[in-house]
């Protein structure tokens, strides 16, 4: 068994984490019965990498990181699947008779002893490797059942013949065996996928089914038009929404066990012509919660804002459109600088993620809780840093603005292309600018680029267009993925931020007062130093982290 003492220690001691995150880690253990470095990485306080490398220290067990790892897929075939996954381990290297095994527990001697008995080797040596990292090359070597489980459960129920559906109840419908099962598979589908939408679209003639990965929507797969009622109705089930309501929107909320892990959905379904749209939204919280240098800030950026969201008061925003990841900024933020002597409260639309030792409401006008309604309640509830989801009218900014300028720390979103034009989005709302001056200590744009797959990286030479779209010299070489079994084939894989950061000095202050324009406030703290987000996203595909074509995609040309 791993020391839990000893893991702890070396934490410390490496600088991974701080005793105030050891205490809330502490206190996760005690409320979910987790060992204490997983409590810390579901806090977000340390990646899974740190965590594995600290525990094959204490056992004294070698560690590898299977990203940096090219597996053989000949040797793969030495545990067949359904050992592997039962023990999350894979074979990695062969010398003569010695297999070495990468494991989650390579202290499990019943696994061992299996592995030695299937694959033919005289010895087994284990060392350390990360679930997640298991789990990819699970998902990627033995794909073949599970890739294709989707398509053959639709085919499996496309021959059935299922019960007419007319003179039956929904629900009745959507509690059959097959329906259940196709559901199932799909939301398990987009999982592996690492998709953050499931759309369910019909047409006239069938049901479109499209996966939101990366920031882009593919179709998957199709269904026949003869099952659309029951995979509608078997989704409102599950989110406890009426089924017998198809004329008005509805949203609700789906929790489930996928992979012993807890998966939290957001269901929304929409009226069209052709019958219920639903859009289910998968939270991963490991997503959500990052630690604040792995947001991709630059140096610069990094210990700007750092400093930033450690003042005592003022107003911070983030800005930008939906899905640009400002909920990732914001949690993030929140868990760096949450502690026990702080109070910490939010009011969010929805509560995405719930945070330890963070007091997180949602707002619900049916009770009258609106964004100023809950902001005011908020402030009767002695706080230190407040987070409010969106400041979308003057009322709301109003509110936050008293509370920056009597000691509060304020955090908030604001719907802007950049992040001068969320101090001119202020006045445009009716505050009066020597209340914006006063209150607003710093604003983050950002925006999300898809990420070059570390393990197909090359370089290569871009085209003139490219070229002159982006002012880079000529004989500058650039990344790009070729495609691997880790990417799909599609040399991407993840998304990663690029940003903006105007901190409000003295001379920005100056300017709001005089009611500047937001091209003239840009200009000025691009010569105080403020890094524009096509500028951070070209220092990114220069430093082989993003294309050029993502960063085109996601951001606007400057004059």
């Amino acid at each position: 068994m791993v020391n839990q003492r000893e893991v702890v220690d070396l934490l410390l001691k490496e600088g991974l984490v701080t005793q105030d995150k050891v205490e809330k880690a502490r206190e996760e253990t005690k409320r979910t019965g987790l060992s204490i470095d997983k409590a810390l990485e579901k806090l977000g306080f340390i990646n899974d990498k740190d965590v594995v490398r600290v525990r094959a220290a204490a056992l004294g067990l070698p560690y590898m990181d299977l990203n940096d790892y090219i597996i053989d897929s000949n040797l793969i075939k030495l545990i067949p699947e359904n050992i592997a996954r039962k023990y999350k381990a894979v074979p990695l290297f062969k010398i003569n008779k010695s297999l070495t095994v990468g494991m989650v527990d390579p202290q499990d001697i019943v696994a061992l002893d299996q592995i030695r008995r299937v694959s033919q080797a005289e010895m087994v040596e284990p060392v350390l490797v990360s679930e997640k990292g298991i789990q990819l090359i699970l998902d990627s070597f033995y794909a073949g059942a599970s890739a294709e489980s989707f398509e053959d459960v639709i085919r499996a129920i496309s021959k059935e013949k299922m019960k007419e559906a007319e003179g039956r109840g929904l629900v009745e419908i959507a509690e059959e065996a097959p329906i259940i099962k196709l559901v199932n598979v799909m939301i398990s589908q987009a999982a592996k996928d690492r998709a953050s939408d499931i759309h369910v679209e019909p047409e006239e003639d069938m049901v479109r089914i499209r996966f939101r990965v990366d920031g882009l929507l593919n179709e998957k797969t199709t269904l026949p038009k003869k099952l659309q009622n029951a995979v509608v109705s078997r989704i409102k089930v599950l989110a406890k929404l009426d089924i017998a309501e198809s004329r008005k929107p509805q949203d609700g909320r789906i929790r489930l066990k996928l992979d012993d892990k807890e998966v939290d959905i957001r269901v929304s379904t929409f009226p069209t012509v052709h019958g219920e749209n639903v859009v289910m939204r998968l939270l991963n919280r490991s997503s959500v919660v990052l630690g604040l240098r792995e947001l991709g800030l630059s140096e610069s950026d990094f210990e700007a804002f750092a400093k930033l969201i450690r003042r005592p008061n003022g107003i911070i925003l983030v800005t930008g459109p939906t899905g640009s990841g400002k909920t990732t900024t914001l949690y993030t933020a929140l868990s760096t600088i949450s502690s026990i002597t702080k109070n910490i409260v939010t009011i969010e639309d929805p509560v995405e993620y719930e945070l330890p030792v963070i007091r997180q409401t949602q707002i619900n006008p049916k009770a009258d809780i609106t964004f100023a309604n809950g902001l005011r309640s908020i402030l009767r509830q002695d706080p230190d840093v407040i987070m409010v989801g969106e400041i979308r009218d003057k009322e709301t900014a109003d509110i936050a603005i008293q509370a920056a300028l009597t000691g509060h720390l304020v955090f908030a979103t604001l719907h802007t292309n950049d992040a001068p034009s969320a101090l001119t989005r202020l006045i445009d709302m009716g505050i009066e600018p020597f209340l914006i001056s006063s209150s607003v200590i710093g604003i983050m744009a950002q925006r999300l680029v898809r990420v070059i797959c570390d393990k197909c990286k090359e370089k290569y030479k871009p085209g003139d267009e490219i070229l002159k779209d982006l002012d880079f010299a000529e004989n500058i070489e650039l990344y790009r993925g070729r495609g691997c079994i880790k990417c799909k084939n599609t040399g991407l894989i993840g998304r990663i931020g690029i940003f903006e950061l105007l901190i409000v000095t003295e001379e920005i202050r100056k300017m709001v007062d005089a009611k500047a324009s937001a091209d003239d406030i840009k200009r000025k703290a691009m010569e105080l130093g403020m890094r524009s987000l096509r500028r951070d996203g070209l220092v990114k595909v220069q430093q082989g982290v993003t294309l050029p074509e993502e960063v085109l995609r996601v951001t606007e040309i400057e004059h």
